[in-house]
């Protein structure tokens, strides 16, 4: 038995945006994501030598600074994730009960 409150909020137009949006940012970040890993992990399965330099006369080659990068960069694609729910999803969800609960 599904609560009349539910089957409201589904319905509601801005919830259903909500959603859209919601999933298109998800899917934006994970692409991007995707990418850059599996373009790091296919350099370093194809073309070895490319992270093989050596940086300046030190023992760091280019592979740890791109590796690190890759890391960083999910780092920060999971911070514009959260920096976007906690404003513009969380303000749309609150606008969505305030209709529905009318």
């Amino acid at each position: 038995m599904q609560d009349p409150l539910v089957g409201r909020i589904t319905a509601n137009p801005r919830y259903q945006n909500l959603v859209k949006t919601r999933l298109r940012l998800g899917w934006i970040l994970t692409i991007i994501m995707l990418v850059a890993y599996y373009s790091y992990i296919g350099i370093i399965a194809f073309d070895k030598e490319l992270f093989a330099e050596r940086l300046g006369d030190g023992v760091m080659t280019l592979g740890i600074p791109i590796g690190f990068g890759v890391i960083v960069l999910a780092v920060v694609i999971t911070g514009i994730y959260v920096w976007r729910a906690n404003t513009k999803f969380d303000q749309m969800a609150k606008e969505v009960l305030e209709e529905v609960r009318k």
